[in-house]
């Protein structure tokens, strides 16, 4: 099952030994693990009296402070025919593993290991996967959850490129810091790029970037003259017609990672590294499978360079201001003396 990055009241993750001998349900909040004492026994195969005392110990030895370690966590048991909620004391990982320490089984340490590491990917990725859930097709949460994370991603005011990688990271074993991911987030933008109009995004600022031209030819900027971070973003000197296709193209690529999510595919990185290139082939665009003939560098160095060639014209012209101080002025000294 997969954990949002803030997880709701209630989520578990499954924690089994590798024989099976002993599941243990961990409740997951506040990046933290908790269990019950019930449930710190079941884990070291101690009786509760043994785990009570343990904690005692810790407690009144100083190891740990009792405030900190427990919370309160309102559950649901079935006590003959009724179903009775009670407020039941967990204890979290800081104090489950102390108590770890004291028993010094083996399947101390294997849960150990492996809270370590769940907790290590849920901090780094958003989210902690329970493979076993996943297994099972009739718990459709986890699609759910990934549906509803695409809507979020769709409905988002961010740039086109960076959709996709939104969507990329919404993989089951998300690493951004992978060699897989890195190549991938390099190459997306220059990818779409290339679909819409047969350019990268460094080719787009070169080829188009004049300072003779009005705006310099960007068609997209947020004042009345484009700035100098602005003149070296590619998007921003596609036409309508460019733009409407770059648009279409990504919504329907997020179109397809909806469908791949009501289907019940789980998608890995690789997976939607490739995924990418099939979905333009597929909608009968040209994939790019070259860095380009021009470097971010050089883009970059030209746009400075007409930017500021553009500049020196546009402030060597008078400025509205100065047209009405002149005109007020003008008015003076026509103005006849009484």
């Amino acid at each position: 099952m997969t954990n949002n990055v803030t997880p709701p009241l209630g989520q578990f993750i499954l924690f089994e030994t590798d024989k099976g001998q002993t599941k243990v349900e961990c409740r997951f909040e506040t990046e933290t693990l908790w269990l019950t004492q019930n449930l710190i026994a079941e884990l070291y195969q101690k009786s509760v009296p043994t785990i009570n005392e343990h904690l005692s110990n810790i407690y009144s030895e100083g190891e740990l402070e009792q405030n900190a370690t427990i919370r309160n966590f309102r559950i649901v048991r079935k006590e003959g025919t009724r179903e009775v909620a009670r407020e039941v004391a967990h204890y979290n990982l800081e104090a489950i593993l102390a108590v770890g320490y004291r028993v010094r089984s083996k399947q101390g340490t294997k849960f150990r290991q492996w809270a370590t590491g769940t907790l290590q990917e849920y901090l780094t990725k958003g989210f902690v996967m329970d493979d076993e859930r996943l297994k099972n097709p009739d718990n459709m949460q986890y699609f759910d959850e990934l549906l509803n994370r695409i809507r979020d991603i769709r409905s988002s005011e961010k740039i086109f490129w960076r959709k996709v990688c939104d969507i990329y990271a919404t993989s089951i074993d998300y690493d951004g810091k992978a060699q897989t991911s890195v190549d991938f987030f390099a190459k997306v933008q220059n990818k779409m790029h290339w679909a819409a109009h047969g350019n990268t995004a460094a080719e787009l600022v070169f080829k188009r970037i004049d300072a003779d031209k009005p705006h310099l030819g960007l068609t997209s900027f947020a004042g009345t003259e484009p700035t100098r971070k602005e003149v070296v973003t590619g998007k921003n000197y596609l036409n309508a017609q460019e733009l409407d296709t770059l648009n279409r193209l990504v919504n329907s690529y997020l179109e397809f990672a909806e469908l791949q999510a009501r289907n019940g595919k789980l998608m890995k990185m690789a997976d939607w590294a490739s995924k990418l290139d099939d979905f333009l082939r597929l909608s009968d665009y040209e994939v790019l499978n070259h860095a380009g003939n021009i470097s971010q560098a050089q883009a970059t160095e030209k746009a400075k360079q007409e930017y500021d060639k553009y500049r020196r014209v546009i402030d060597a012209q008078p400025s509205k201001v100065d047209l009405d101080l002149a005109n007020a002025l003008k008015q003076l000294q026509d103005k006849p003396e009484k």
